[in-house]
């Protein structure tokens, strides 16, 4: 039976704030919604990005020590943003010992990234028409996106608050092991994990 909706939508009748940053596994066919509740920030998506790699990465690939990341030129994963690649040099490069190399996709070109159309589009088909009254409601029609060629859909409620208006120093910044391509080096580079010092490694 249809559902009766208003015409309109306003954000001071919504229960909250639904602010979804998505990871697809191209190799496994496997999406992976983190449904934040504040802003969309650098913070936020590479927090999203940690947790990923901690818990599906170290699951599909224990071996794992390098990883390609295709992302837009905007957004919460800018390629300008200082904190985007400050914030993966300290969470994810350093503590777990990974090599990132980072590829955005130049301004109206992120239609091809196969995020796009293996697996927002999808969800979009699950979820057409349906209102989204709640957060566990959104989170069902996530969990419950399926294709026929195997894709599976997991998806996270992120409590935790993010601050707008954050900065990178330009001396924080040239602590990053950080180098861009030759190609296009404002939208490619990598992210080397920096050596330990000895007290840090307990030495």
């Amino acid at each position: 039976m249809p559902e009766r909706v208003d015409a309109h939508d306003f954000p001071h009748d919504a229960l909250g704030r639904a602010v979804p940053y998505g990871i697809y596994d191209l190799h496994a066919n496997c999406g992976t919604i983190y449904v934040g509740q504040s802003a969309d920030t650098p913070a936020f998506a590479v927090s999203n990005l940690a947790h990923w790699v901690r818990s599906e990465m170290r699951e599909r690939y224990p071996c794992a020590t390098q990883l390609l990341i295709e992302a837009d030129s905007g957004g919460s994963n800018s390629a300008r943003s200082r904190v985007w690649k400050y914030r993966l040099q300290t969470q994810i490069a350093d503590p777990y010992g990974i090599t990132l190399t980072v590829c955005h996709y130049p301004p109206g070109a992120s239609k091809w990234n196969p995020i796009e159309h293996r697996l927002f589009s999808e969800i979009s088909k699950t979820w057409a028409g349906c209102p989204l009254r709640s957060f566990d409601v959104m989170l069902h029609y996530l969990r419950d996106t399926t294709t026929q060629t195997g894709l599976r859909v997991r998806a996270h409620l992120v409590s935790e608050v993010y601050q707008t208006g954050e900065r990178v120093t330009d001396d924080e910044l040239a602590t990053l092991c950080l180098e861009a391509h030759t190609v296009c080096p404002q939208w490619n580079y990598t992210i080397r994990p920096r050596p330990r010092s000895p007290e840090a490694s307990g030495g």
